[in-house]
């Protein structure tokens, strides 16, 4: 295993960006106390990430953000005003957050979260941009979506809109406790868990009778986050969820993938009282499946003998023969609700293309699992997964070549 060397040069840059903004804000009138507040919404948000591309300046866009239609990618943000938002009124910032409507009146798509930011209440869409408005301004084109006609026309979002978006800020549920509600205004609104944890249908919009049941972001499936024990966060304690969204993995778990960015840059800043209003939430969050009448297909006993071996020779050194793995290090697989999620890709990509854990304030190692795809072929890494997803008392249906080649097309990480 090797050690994951955090983002210096970012964190340096943002380090930077933030003591201008305290000296740019009392320049503009702008309070302390809204600086700070619209830092740690923006935090939460996950702003940075999205908007900073891989070894560029913090928020000034550029990201490419790959969804099933094709690449977005995402935006100058900074308050430079010919390519950032620094022309932008106070009014036309919240018209894009609450109604994903662009400055010069062109529709927004979702890959950003307007369905989503839009629960924010007007006070803290004024705090993010007065934190936004505040940062040293970037001079950076943004690019073009790559998207095939016709959602390469904006105007199309106008009829998506009208079938998946409703607009509204969030709702206080009287019946819910005070603790509760914060968490479902941080889940359902600014941490936009939904935009990937949650399936979509085929326009790419929520299936909103499956609330958190699982879905897929940037060709990562995002685990289940209902009661469910199997697939769900049935097993975890309120404690577990927070230590994870905190340090980046726990007894059960470790962040790989889109989550690490988002454990990186977002939740492990948040306050504890957050953390734990947001495992309040989702531990709320009912059960779907019955796990004792739950079947998988008939599971050819050649293939998992077959994984079998390949597991022997490839993985035990690090996630053991029984699958435990080592408490704090190496994640276990046995009764891993990734693992055992209703699709492998994930568990596709950490085997083909290896998968790096966040470097946290409060576990700041970041160890990195190798890579297999160049190792193994589609045959030996669906077999592979197969028998991981059925030993040790785990149960999900058999991995198939086809799926294994779909994960190297979409990732190019794991190709090789």
């Amino acid at each position: 295993m090797r050690v994951n060397k955090p983002r210096l040069k970012t964190m340096r840059w943002i380090g930077l960006c933030i003591l201008a903004v305290a000296s740019a804000a009392l320049g503009q009138g702008v309070t302390y106390s809204t600086l700070e507040r619209g830092r740690y919404l923006a935090t939460t948000g996950n702003c940075a990430s999205c908007h900073t591309a891989d070894g560029g300046k913090p928020f000034a866009g550029g990201r490419a953000v790959p969804t099933p239609f094709g690449t977005i990618y995402s935006t100058n943000i900074t308050p430079d005003r010919e390519t950032g938002i620094g022309a932008w009124s106070n009014d036309e910032f919240y018209k894009a957050m609450h109604e994903g409507i662009r400055r010069d009146g062109q529709y927004l798509y979702p890959a950003f979260p307007y369905p989503w930011y839009t629960k924010l209440s007007a006070r803290d869409v004024q705090a993010i941009k007065a934190y936004l408005g505040a940062l040293p301004a970037v001079r950076q084109q943004n690019k073009p979506s790559e998207l095939p006609w016709p959602l390469s026309v904006r105007a199309v979002m106008a009829g998506w809109n009208a079938l998946f978006f409703r607009e509204g800020s969030f709702r206080t549920d009287l019946n819910k406790s005070a603790q509760w509600n914060r968490g479902a205004y941080l889940v359902e609104g600014l941490g936009h868990c939904s935009a990937c944890h949650t399936p979509k249908n085929v326009l790419g919009g929520l299936k909103k009778n499956q609330p958190l049941e699982g879905g897929f972001g940037e060709h990562w499936y995002a685990s289940s986050l209902t009661g469910d024990l199997r697939d769900g966060l049935g097993s975890w304690s309120a404690r577990d969820i927070v230590e994870y969204l905190k340090t980046g993995s726990n007894s059960k778990a470790a962040a790989a993938g889109p989550m690490t960015d988002v454990i990186r840059n977002s939740t492990q800043h948040l306050t504890d009282d957050d953390l734990n209003a947001i495992a309040t939430y989702l531990k709320d969050m009912p059960r779907t499946t019955d796990e004792n009448t739950q079947t998988v297909r008939a599971l050819d006993p050649s293939v998992l003998s077959r994984g079998e071996a390949l597991y022997v020779d490839n993985c035990t050194g690090c996630h053991m023969q029984d699958g435990a793995g080592l408490a704090q290090v190496f994640p276990p697989l046995k009764a891993s609700a990734a693992v055992q999620a209703s699709d492998p890709t994930t568990v596709l990509h950490h085997i083909m293309g290896g998968a790096t854990m966040a470097a946290t304030k409060e576990k700041p190692t970041g160890l990195a699992m190798p890579a297999f795809g160049w190792k193994l072929n589609d045959q030996e890494i669906a077999a592979l997964a197969t028998y991981i997803r059925n030993t040790w008392g785990n149960r999900a249906d058999a991995v198939t070549e086809r799926q294994v080649v779909k994960v190297r097309k979409d990732s190019p990480a794991s190709a090789h």
